[in-house]
């Protein structure tokens, strides 16, 4: 089984709509933070250091969200990272919102290393894929994805 990462996020009123509910775009900038803190605590690689002196990025490449539940403001939803790929130059990752036993959104990225320099992908450095290897998940070999591949 592979590790998670989480991370209690409260809603604030700056996340909200009118109507007083998350507003999806929020979610983006709440997943964002997380992965940056699952870098900095989870897998001990300095977010800040890589991007401003290393010159690294991890833009999402590719994104599927879905929205199940509102929040809304004062409530504290839990935010899940699970590895669910790691290729060459990508990682998969599933983040889960869940409050109170329901799941609120869901969101499906795969990001690529890149050398803002040159501004195309990198292979995965090796410190941070050795810092991966705890959150790798399990998979048959044969079942090979599109991110894999990458």
């Amino acid at each position: 089984m592979s590790a998670s990462f989480e991370r209690p996020v409260r809603i604030r009123f700056s996340h909200c709509d009118p109507a007083g509910i998350v507003f999806f775009p929020q979610y983006l900038v709440m997943t964002n933070a997380l992965v940056e803190d699952w870098f900095n605590e989870g897998l001990l690689i300095d977010y800040a250091h890589m991007i401003g002196q290393r010159r690294i990025g991890l833009p999402i490449v590719k994104l599927d969200c879905e929205f199940s539940r509102p929040s809304q403001m004062g409530e504290t939803i839990t935010l899940t990272l699970s590895v669910t790929v790691i290729g060459r130059s990508s990682i998969g990752l599933d983040i889960v919102g869940h409050c109170n036993g329901e799941t609120r959104f869901r969101a499906k990225q795969v990001l690529v290393t890149m050398s803002f320099e040159t501004g195309k992908s990198i292979g995965i450095p090796d410190d941070i894929a050795s810092a991966l290897a705890a959150y790798a998940p399990s998979s048959h070999p044969s079942k090979r994805t599109e991110a894999q591949r990458s």
